[in-house]
C-alpha cells in the first residue's frame, strides 16, 4: 500500500511537471520540448468564461518561437518500398526552407505525406487513408518499408554523442498489420527498436504528427475546415493550438489528486493503526517501572479479594434470610386454595342444583306426557260422542220433518174429503193410483240402488282423500327438512366467502365485531389479562387429512374463549351480549394463564404408529394447550384413520397406556367397549385450509338441494290440487247422495200418500182427525227431542273444545319445558366443566403450595450451608489479612483485575530479561508513526499547494487562449485584406464554438457574411487564411500542406502562393511542403524554394470497354 501511494504521489507530481512546462511558455524565449500524452480520456470542460473579442487587446511575441530553429526535427528525406502502390518511391530530399511536391494524380504526393506520418510513428487512422497499417502495403507483397531522415544540428540537439547530425527512423509493416521501427544514427547503427525512444525524440524535436498544424491533409481539411459546424472548428483550433492537450492534463490531474485524496484517507485508517501499535509498544516500554507497582497493587487486591468472597457470602445469607421471612409472610397460596375450594364447593352446589332442577322438570314432562296421552284419548272419546249426538241429532230432525210432512198429508185428505160431494169414478181412480204405486215403487227401488252405490263411492273417495293428505303430510316434512338443509348449507357457504377476507368469520358473523371489542376493552384496561379465543383460529395442523377428526373430536370448543379469572368472563359476557344472542354465545373457559404448557408426559397416550390429538395439532399459545388439556384431555385421544384398525386397537385386546377414545379419518368416536358414526356426514367447518374447495362443495350441494327442494315444491302442488279435486269430488257426490236420499222420501212420500187416499175413501173424517191430532201430539214431542238433541250437542262441542284448549296448553308446556330442559342442560355441562377445571386448579394449587413449602425448606438448608461456607472463608480471609476491608468492588470484578495482573506480571516478567527488544520496539514503532505522520503532513500541504497551482495554471491556461484567439483573428483578418475582403472571426469559448464570417469585394454592405456565398477558390483561399493564422501563432519544425489550391482560380492561387513564400520568408529557420497538382512555373527563383517534381505513374495498358 505504501509503494502504491508513492507511485501516486509521484505520477501527481510528473503531471504537474508536465503541465509546467506547456505553462511557462508564456515567460521562456527557449523552445518548449511538449508532452507527448497519448491519452484517449474524453475532453471535459475546463471551467471557461465568455471572453469579449477587443481588437485593441495586448499582441505577445510569438510563445514558440526559438532562435535554434531550423537545425534540429527538419526532414531531410523520405524513401518509400513497396508502399501503397509505389514498389520504390525516394528518397526524397527536401529543402530546409520551401518544398513543393508537384505530380498529378497518382505519382505518389499525398503517398509521401502518409508515408511521413506512418514513419514518425503516427497510427492509420490519423492518415484519413486506412483504417490499418496492413492496407498500406501494396497489393502483392509481404511487407512495406518507410525510411524518414530528421536532423539533429545545434546546441538542442537530441543525444548529438549518440545520433550525430542526422536520425534515420525506419519502420517495417507486414502484411498482417504488425509494425517494426528502427532507430539509427548518422552511420546508420541501430542504436534503438523502442517505441518510447522515438516519442523521446518526437517530443525533443516538438514534432505532433496528430496535430493538423504540422500536417494537413485534404480528409482533415474537409473534416474540420470546409465543415459547417463551428464547434469543428473550434475543436481544430484547440488541437492545432495544443489548448486541447492542456485541457486534458489537467482533468487528468484533477482526476489523479482526487485519488490521491481518496489515497490520503486510507492511509490515515492505516495511521490510526500505526499509532495504536505504538500506543501498544509504549504502554510495555512504561510497564517495565510500573512490574513493582502491579505486584503491590496485586496483594492489596487478594486482600480484597478475601473480604470481598465474606462480604458476597453476608449478603447471600441476609438475601436468604429475607426470601425465607418473605415466603413465610405470604399467605397468597394457602388463600387462593381456599378461594378455589370454596369456588368449587358453590360449583358442586350449583351443579346439584341444575341436576335436581334437571329431575324436577323431567318428572314434569313425564307428568304432561301422561296428561297429554290422557288428553289425547279423551278427545278421541269426546269426539266420538259429538259425532254420535250429531248422528242423534239429525235423525231427530229427520223425523220431525217427516212427521210435519204426514201432518200437511193429513190435513190435505181432510179438506179432500170433507169438500166432495160423491164417488164419482172411484173405479177408474182406484186403478190409476194402482198404476201410479207401481211405478213409484220401482223409482224406489232404483234410487235406492242409486244411493248404495253413491254410498260405496263415498267411502272410496274418503280413504283415498285421507291417502292423499297422509302423503302431502309426508311431503310437507320432507320439503321442510331439504329447506332446513338448504339453509344451513347456504349460511356455512356465506360464512365461507366473507372468510375469504377474514378467516374469523367461519366461527360467526359476529366474531371480527367481537373480537374488535374485546381489543378496545384490553386498550381501555377493562381486562386483568386479555381473553383468548376463539380456540379455533388458535389452532392449525400438521396433517390437513385430520382435519374431520380433530373436529369431531373438539366440536364444541371451536369457538370457546379463555379467560384468566371470573372477572375478565364478566366483561366478556358483557361483550358477547351485542353480537350473541343469549343461548348461542360462545363457551368461556376460565383458568389461569401460564406462559408454560403442562407437562403430560406421565399421564398422555404414546403409541408408535398413530398420534394422539395433542401430537397432530399446531399451538402457539400455551392457555389454548392448557385449556384443551383440561377441558377435553387431547394428550389421552389418539387418532387413527382407518376405522377397522381403530376397532383393532381399541377394542381387541388392551388398548394403549392412558387412551381414553380415539377417533377416525370420518369423524367416528371409538371406545373400549362402545363405536358411535356420526349421522350425517361430517364436514370440516373450521380447520380447512382451502375454503375454495369447500365452498365449490358447498355450491354443489346447494344447487343439488335446490333442485330437489323445486321438486318436491311441484309434487306437493301437484298433490295438493288432486286433494282439492277429490274434495271437490266427494262433495258432488255427498250432493248427489242428499239428492237421492231426498228423492227417496219424496218417492216414499208419495207412496204413503197414495196408499192413505185409497185408504181414505172408506175412513170416516173423524178418524183422520183423530189421527191428525195424535200426529201433532208427535210433532211437538219430536221437536221437543230435537231441542234436547240440539241441546247435548252443543255441550259435546263446547266439552271438545275445552279438551283440545287443554291438550294445546299441555304441548305448550311440554314445549317450554324441553327449552328449559336443554337450557338446564347446557348449565349442567358448563358446571361440569368447570367443576373438573376447579378440580385440576385445585390439585395445582396443592401442587404449587406444596412446592413453596419445599422451597422455604430448600432454601432454610441453603442458609444453613451458605452460612457454614462463610464462617469457613472469614477464617481464611483472617489468615490474609486480620483487619477486615471494605470492597468496594464484587469479587468477581477483583478476581479478573487480579487475573488480568497476574497475566501482566507474567508477561513483564518473561520479557524483562530482554530490556533492549522492549526498547527497540518502541523506537521502531514511534518511528514509523512519525515518518507516516509526516508524510501524510506533507502529502496534504502538497495536495493544498497544488489545489493552489491548478487554480493559477487554469487562470493562465485561459488567458493563453483569449490571446491565442486574439492573435488568430488579427492574423486572419490581416490575410482576408489580401484578397480585398471583408471578415471577422468570433470565438465562443463557454459552447466552444468558432464562426467565421467572409464577404466578398463588393459586398461589404450586404448582410450576407456566410462563407457559403463565396466561390470553392474564394473559400480554399480563406481557409489558407486560417491555417496561416495558426502557423503564425503555433510552433512546429516542418508544416505540410496538401493541395491548398485544388478549388482556387489563378488569381487567388497566385495570392495565396505570395502568402504563403511571405510566412516561409519571415520563418526562414522552418521547412514547409507544400503539395500541389497545379503547375509552379509562375514560382520566382529562390535557393530557400526547392521544387520536387514527380513522375507520372506507369499505367498498365486497359482493354476497351464494348
Amino acid at each position: 500500500m505504501k509503494d502504491q501511494w508513492n507511485s501516486q504521489q509521484d505520477e501527481i507530481q510528473h503531471v504537474c511537471t508536465m503541465n509546467k512546462r506547456k505553462s511557462n511558455v508564456l515567460n521562456v524565449t527557449k523552445a518548449s520540448k511538449l508532452c507527448r500524452i497519448e491519452d484517449n480520456t474524453p475532453v471535459q470542460n475546463v471551467e471557461d468564461e465568455d471572453d469579449d473579442e477587443d481588437e485593441g487587446m495586448f499582441h505577445h511575441e510569438h510563445p514558440f518561437s526559438s532562435p535554434s530553429a531550423g537545425d534540429i526535427g527538419v526532414i531531410e528525406s523520405v524513401t518509400l518500398k513497396n508502399f501503397m502502390s509505389h514498389p520504390l518511391l525516394g528518397p526524397v530530399q527536401f529543402g530546409p526552407n520551401v518544398n513543393f511536391i508537384v505530380g498529378n494524380n497518382g505519382s505518389g504526393k499525398s503517398a509521401i505525406l502518409t508515408a511521413l506520418i506512418v514513419g514518425l510513428g503516427g497510427k492509420a487512422t490519423t492518415t484519413n487513408r486506412g483504417a490499418s497499417l496492413k492496407s498500406f502495403v501494396k497489393y502483392g507483397e509481404s511487407s512495406a518499408e518507410v525510411m524518414v531522415k530528421l536532423r539533429n544540428r545545434g546546441s538542442d540537439a537530441y543525444k548529438d554523442d549518440v545520433y550525430g547530425d542526422c536520425i534515420s527512423v525506419e519502420q517495417r509493416i507486414t502484411s498482417d498489420g504488425c509494425r517494426t521501427c528502427k532507430i539509427k544514427n548518422k552511420t546508420g547503427h541501430i542504436i534503438s527498436t523502442k517505441k518510447e525512444e522515438l516519442t523521446a525524440i518526437l517530443d525533443h524535436f516538438n514534432i505532433q504528427v496528430d496535430n493538423p498544424v504540422s500536417i494537413l491533409n485534404q480528409e482533415m481539411s474537409k473534416q474540420f475546415l470546409h465543415s459547417k459546424s463551428e464547434a469543428d472548428k473550434y475543436k481544430f483550433f484547440m488541437k492545432a493550438t495544443l489548448l486541447e492537450q492542456m485541457k486534458r492534463d489537467y482533468i487528468h490531474i484533477k482526476q489523479t489528486k482526487a485519488l490521491t485524496r481518496e489515497q490520503v484517507e486510507r492511509q490515515e485508517e492505516c495511521l490510526k493503526d500505526l499509532k495504536q501499535l505504538f500506543l501498544q509498544k509504549k504502554e510495555k516500554y512504561e510497564s517495565l517501572s510500573a512490574l513493582g507497582k502491579m505486584k503491590q497493587t496485586l496483594e492489596d487486591l487478594k486482600r480484597k479479594m478475601a473480604w470481598s468472597l465474606v462480604q458476597e457470602k453476608e449478603g447471600q445469607v441476609q438475601e436468604l434470610k429475607n426470601q425465607i421471612e418473605k415466603e413465610q409472610n405470604q399467605g397468597a397460596l394457602k388463600e387462593k386454595l381456599l378461594l378455589i375450594k370454596s369456588k368449587a364447593t358453590i360449583t358442586e352446589k350449583k351443579l346439584q342444583d341444575i341436576q335436581q332442577e334437571l329431575e324436577k322438570v323431567k318428572e314434569q314432562e313425564e307428568h304432561l306426557a301422561e296428561e297429554s296421552r290422557k288428553l289425547k284419548d279423551e278427545v278421541k272419546l269426546k269426539s266420538k260422542a259429538q259425532k254420535t249426538q250429531e248422528l242423534v241429532y239429525f235423525r231427530a230432525e229427520n223425523k220431525l220433518k217427516q212427521l210435519e210432512k204426514e201432518q200437511c198429508l193429513l190435513q190435505g185428505r181432510i179438506h179432500k174429503i170433507s169438500d166432495s160431494n160423491g164417488r164419482k169414478n172411484h173405479e177408474s181412480e182406484h186403478m190409476q193410483r194402482l198404476k201410479k204405486i207401481s211405478a213409484l215403487k220401482k223409482q224406489l227401488e232404483k234410487l235406492e240402488t242409486e244411493s248404495t252405490m253413491l254410498n260405496q263411492e263415498i267411502k272410496e273417495k274418503q280413504q283415498a282423500l285421507f291417502k292423499g293428505k297422509e302423503e302431502y303430510d309426508k311431503l310437507s316434512m320432507e320439503e321442510k327438512n331439504i329447506q332446513v338443509s338448504l339453509e344451513t348449507k347456504v349460511k356455512r357457504k356465506n360464512q365461507l366467502t366473507a372468510s375469504r377476507s377474514n378467516r374469523l368469520r367461519r366461527f360467526g358473523d359476529c366474531m371480527p365485531e367481537l373480537l374488535e371489542s374485546i381489543d378496545r376493552a384490553h386498550a381501555q384496561g377493562r381486562f386483568i389479562k386479555k381473553p383468548v379465543g376463539p380456540i379455533g383460529a388458535c389452532i392449525s395442523l400438521r396433517d390437513p387429512g385430520l382435519a374431520v377428526a380433530v373436529e369431531s373430536c373438539l366440536r364444541g370448543f371451536m369457538k370457546t374463549f379463555c379467560c384468566d379469572n371470573y372477572k375478565d368472563e364478566k366483561v366478556l359476557q358483557e361483550l358477547m351480549s351485542p353480537h350473541f344472542p343469549r343461548g348461542s354465545r360462545p363457551q368461556i373457559v376460565v383458568c389461569p394463564f401460564t406462559d408454560r404448557v403442562y407437562n403430560v408426559q406421565s399421564r398422555s397416550v404414546h403409541h408408535d404408529d398413530f398420534p394422539s390429538v395433542l401430537d397432530v395439532l399446531i399451538i402457539d399459545n400455551p392457555v389454548i394447550t392448557n385449556c384443551l388439556i383440561d377441558m377435553r384431555s387431547i394428550e389421552c385421544i389418539l387418532v387413527i384413520k382407518d376405522k377397522a384398525v381403530a376397532r383393532r386397537v381399541m377394542q381387541v385386546g388392551r388398548p394403549p397406556r392412558n387412551c381414553r377414545e380415539a377417533f377416525t379419518a370420518d369423524g367416528d368416536q371409538v371406545y373400549t367397549n362402545r363405536y358411535y358414526t356420526p349421522e350425517h356426514e361430517v364436514l370440516v367447518k373450521y380447520l380447512s385450509g382451502d375454503p375454495e374447495a369447500e365452498i365449490r362443495l358447498l355450491q354443489s350441494e346447494v344447487e343439488n338441494y335446490q333442485a330437489q327442494l323445486n321438486r318436491f315444491q311441484l309434487h306437493l302442488s301437484s298433490v295438493k290440487q288432486d286433494i282439492h279435486s277429490m274434495e271437490e269430488k266427494l262433495r258432488g257426490v255427498f250432493i248427489a247422495c242428499k239428492r237421492n236420499q231426498e228423492s227417496i222420501n219424496q218417492v216414499n212420500a208419495s207412496i204413503t200418500e197414495l196408499e192413505n187416499i185409497e185408504e181414505s175413501q172408506t175412513e170416516d173424517i173423524s178418524s183422520l182427525e183423530e189421527e191428525a191430532q195424535e200426529n201433532e201430539q208427535k210433532i211437538e214431542q219430536e221437536r221437543k227431542n230435537v231441542k234436547e238433541a240440539q241441546n247435548e250437542l252443543e255441550k259435546h262441542n263446547k266439552a271438545l273444545m275445552e279438551i283440545d284448549r287443554n291438550h294445546k296448553d299441555v304441548k305448550n308446556k311440554r314445549e317450554q319445558l324441553a327449552d328449559e330442559k336443554e337450557q338446564l342442560k347446557e348449565e349442567q355441562v358448563k358446571a361440569a366443566a368447570e367443576c373438573s377445571k376447579l378440580e385440576q386448579t385445585h390439585k395445582i394449587w396443592e401442587k404449587k403450595l406444596e412446592a413453596h413449602q419445599n422451597n422455604i425448606q430448600t432454601k432454610r438448608e441453603e442458609l444453613a450451608l451458605i452460612e457454614e461456607q462463610k464462617e469457613e472463608i472469614e477464617a481464611k480471609a483472617r489468615e490474609i489479612c486480620p483487619i477486615p476491608q471494605r470492597a468496594d468492588r464484587s469479587a468477581e470484578s477483583i478476581d479478573r483485575e487480579i487475573t488480568r495482573l497476574r497475566q501482566k506480571i507474567s508477561t513483564q516478567e518473561s520479557s524483562h530479561g530482554n530490556q533492549e527488544q522492549v526498547i527497540r520496539e518502541y523506537a521502531e514503532a514511534l518511528s514509523n508513526y512519525k515518518n507516516k505522520s509526516s508524510q501524510l503532513r506533507e502529502l496534504k500541504r502538497f495536495i493544498d499547494r497544488l489545489d493552489n497551482i491548478m487554480t493559477d495554471r487554469q487562470a493562465r491556461y485561459k488567458t493563453l487562449r483569449r490571446s491565442l484567439s486574439v492573435r488568430c483573428k488579427l492574423y486572419f483578418n490581416n490575410f482576408l485584406i489580401k484578397l480585398h475582403c471583408c471578415g471577422s472571426m468570433m470565438f465562443d469559448h463557454s459552447n466552444e464554438t468558432l464562426s467565421i464570417s467572409v464577404k466578398p469585394p463588393g459586398q461589404e454592405n450586404d448582410n450576407i457574411n456566410d462563407m457559403r456565398s463565396l466561390s470553392g477558390g474564394e473559400r480554399s483561399f480563406s481557409t489558407v487564411c486560417f491555417i496561416l493564422s495558426l502557423w503564425e501563432i503555433t510552433e512546429s519544425p516542418f508544416r505540410c500542406l496538401d493541395e491548398f489550391d485544388v478549388y482556387m482560380d489563378m488569381h487567388n492561387r497566385r495570392i495565396s502562393l505570395d502568402l504563403l513564400l511571405e510566412l516561409s520568408e519571415r520563418q526562414h529557420l522552418r521547412q514547409f511542403i507544400f503539395i500541389t497538382p497545379q503547375t509552379t512555373s509562375t514560382l520566382p527563383r529562390s535557393p530557400h524554394i526547392k521544387i520536387h517534381q514527380l513522375q507520372d505513374p506507369e499505367r498498365e495498358s486497359e482493354e476497351t470497354l464494348p
